[in-house]
This record gives structure tokens, C-alpha cells and sequence, in this order.
């Protein structure tokens, strides 16, 4: 009876180790199924232009090679080119920079900027701040208008980016676009020039704003105005038209008529 007894003790002893063995086991296996597979998953992932990764011929993770970000050590510097004050009126002045982009394939979208005016003595006397794309290969014109100053003269304009641009790959839309016929009129009173824009892709436009600079005959900007329409189909053709209240300062000579785009909702 003792060695019965014995031996049913021993058998309980064992099956209650295995079946503790066996529940730790399943546990073990369900957490690994649980936590294994979706590590695996995250392991073996494709390379994408969002993995904080530098592969697929990137030069800086996420940048370059196939992704829409591109790496600004790649690309060429950009410049402004000048900026300069034009008084509309007592006290008011429009404003306007000239950046320069060579990269024909890179643009940047809502790049903070900063316009300060100062008089003959150095006295900032106003600032402005605000954001612009930087569109890709050629000019973009930054401008900014109705700038009160007190009346206070604006000898000098500085201009400055104040956040780095973030460079994307895109195409230049603005080469969609064509502007003809410039009529400069009434220079005498309230100058007026009216042209012709034409998108001729097949795609909607929306929100094409234009910068128009009036340039003396040696060369120097002596005025500037902006307008913007609400959209241009493809195909179609509208007049725009630039205003100032009083005759320029000087007899006008090169007209520059320049498209902004923003790179979001510039097409449908």
C-alpha cells in the first residue's frame, strides 16, 4: 500500500509539473505569436521614403534617390537677387524681393520670411513677415503690399528667409502658363497695365497670383503691383490687369510680369 501510494504521489507530482510546463509553454508561444510576427513584419518591411532610413540610393534618409524630399546638400544655393521698397502714396509702399532657384526640379513650399525697411539714418522704421513658395528653375517674386511707414521715408529694404526651406521634387507649372500683350496706360495720372495669360495645359490652375515689376529705361525697378484669379482652366485665356495711383517716378522701360504658384492646390 505504501509503495501505491508512493508511486501515485510521484505520478501526481509529474503531471502536475507537465501540465505547469505546458501552460508555460503556451504562454511563451502566445506572446512570441503576439510580439513575433508584427516584429517580423517591422523587420522585414520594404525601404520606403518614411523609415528614417537612408537606402534606395537616398543621400540622406528620406531624401534624394526615389523620395519627394530632396537633400539641399545636392542642390544649388539659391539667392535673392535684390529687394526694394516703391512708395504708392504718402506713407505706403509696396514691396518686392527677387529670389533666384537654378535647381529646375526643386521647389519649397510656405518658407517664412521677413522684410525690414529702414530710413537714411538706419531707423527700421517697418517690418513684415510672411511665406512664399520658392518655385523651381528661375525667379520668384516675393511680394508685399501696403506697408504704412508713418511717414517715414524708406531709404533701404532688407529681406531675409527665416526658416530654411524644405526642398521637394516638382515640376515648374508656372511653364503652363504664357503672358502676352502688355498695354501700359494713363502713365500721366494712374498708370494702368493690362496682359493676357494663358494656361496652356489641360489642367486646372487655382489661385495663380502675379507679380508685375516696372523697370526704368536703365534698368533700375521703379514700381511694382500684384493680383491673383481665382482659377484659369486648362486651355483658357483671361486678362489681368495692375494698378497704381500715382505716375511712376520715372519713364518705364522692361516690364516683368512673374506667376506664383503654391505648390499644394496648384492643379485639379
Amino acid at each position: 500500500m505504501r509503495g501505491a501510494s508512493r508511486w501515485r504521489i510521484i505520478t501526481g507530482m509529474n503531471w502536475a509539473s507537465r501540465r505547469r510546463t505546458i501552460y508555460i509553454v503556451s504562454i511563451v508561444v502566445f506572446f512570441g505569436i503576439i510580439l513575433g510576427i508584427p516584429l517580423a513584419i517591422w523587420l522585414n518591411r520594404p525601404p520606403s521614403c518614411f523609415d528614417g532610413k537612408q537606402n534606395q540610393e537616398e543621400t540622406a534618409p528620406d531624401k534624394g534617390g526615389p523620395c519627394a524630399l530632396l537633400d539641399e546638400r545636392t542642390l544649388l544655393p539659391y539667392s535673392v537677387l535684390w529687394s526694394r521698397a516703391f512708395p504708392v502714396r504718402a506713407g505706403v509702399y509696396n514691396a518686392v524681393a527677387y529670389v533666384e532657384n537654378p535647381n529646375a526640379e526643386a521647389s519649397a513650399s510656405a518658407v517664412s520670411y521677413r522684410f525690414q525697411f529702414y530710413d537714411d539714418r538706419g531707423v527700421i522704421v517697418a517690418e513684415r513677415a510672411g511665406v512664399t513658395p520658392i518655385m523651381p528653375g528661375g525667379v520668384t517674386p516675393v511680394f508685399t503690399g501696403a506697408i504704412s511707414t508713418g511717414n517715414r521715408f524708406v531709404a533701404r529694404t532688407f529681406f531675409e528667409f527665416t526658416r530654411n526651406p524644405a526642398w521637394e521634387r516638382l515640376r515648374d507649372r508656372t511653364s503652363d502658363l504664357t503672358i502676352n500683350n502688355k498695354v501700359v496706360s494713363m502713365l500721366d495720372s494712374s498708370p494702368r497695365l493690362a496682359a493676357r495669360v494663358k494656361n496652356t495645359s489641360v489642367s486646372t490652375i487655382v489661385d495663380p497670383g502675379f507679380v508685375a515689376v516696372v523697370f526704368d529705361t536703365a534698368g533700375n525697378a521703379i514700381a511694382a503691383s500684384a493680383t491673383t484669379i481665382p482659377r484659369l482652366e486648362g486651355g483658357e485665356e483671361r486678362e489681368i490687369v495692375f494698378v497704381w495711383t500715382e505716375p511712376f517716378s520715372k519713364a518705364a522701360g522692361r516690364i516683368d510680369i512673374l506667376p506664383i504658384l503654391e505648390s499644394k492646390g496648384s492643379g485639379s
